[in-house]
């Protein structure tokens, strides 16, 4: 019987405007594990001028996706890095089930798992009204409703197939992430306690 590493390792999933970033940021605190986003990852090596920031930069100049085999090549490099062996908080990633599968080859070559998958819920409508709010704040003209529901719809249509999968399985942990900051983050940390994951000692 293979041994699994130590450590605590989750996916937060969740629509825009649902906090999942903060969210994230939280969890990857509580359990002393980096919050890994691929958009974060795709923006640094655009940044810092690498050869795979020249790939993205490329693709995603002409208007296309990055594709599910380098985006797979960009986590798998990452999770193999020394601070994510003891776990990690996955954020944006995967996107489809190939990746799902993908992430699966990946954590059973080092005989790892996932522990649970966070589903941040949101009524729609509520969300839409929290982002315009948020776009009329910062002066994002760019931010109409009609861009805002187009991006939930996608998000559903993106993001079903995924967290079924992960239903079948029995990670899906489903939280209202319509409360305050501090509800939202009590209300995770209450359902992964339930899993028994041990928050980092303080």
């Amino acid at each position: 019987m293979t041994t699994t590493p130590a450590g605590t390792r989750l996916l937060i999933v969740g629509p825009p405007g649902a906090g999942k970033g903060t969210q994230a940021a939280r969890i990857a605190e509580r359990y002393g594990i980096p919050a890994i986003s691929t958009g974060d990852i795709f923006r640094a090596n655009i940044a810092g001028g690498t050869e795979l920031g020249q790939r993205i930069q490329e693709i995603t100049s002409a208007g296309n996706l990055v594709p599910d085999s380098l985006t797979n090549e960009i986590v798998a490099d990452r999770l193999g890095q020394d601070d994510a062996v003891g776990g990690f908080l996955l954020d944006g990633y995967p996107r489809t089930v190939d990746q799902v599968r993908a992430l699966d080859e990946v954590l059973a070559a080092s005989g790892a798992a996932l522990d649970a998958v966070v589903l941040l819920t949101a009524d729609t409508d509520e969300v839409v009204a929290r982002l315009l709010k948020r776009a009329a704040d910062s002066g994002r003209a760019d931010d109409t409703e009609d861009v805002i529901r187009y991006r939930q719809d996608v998000y559903r249509e993106q993001t079903e197939p995924i967290v079924a999968v992960y239903r079948d399985r029995g990670l899906v942990v489903e939280v209202d992430g319509m409360g305050s900051i501090d509800e939202v983050s009590q209300a995770i940390a209450a359902a992964l306690d339930e899993r028994s994951l041990t928050p980092r000692s303080v």
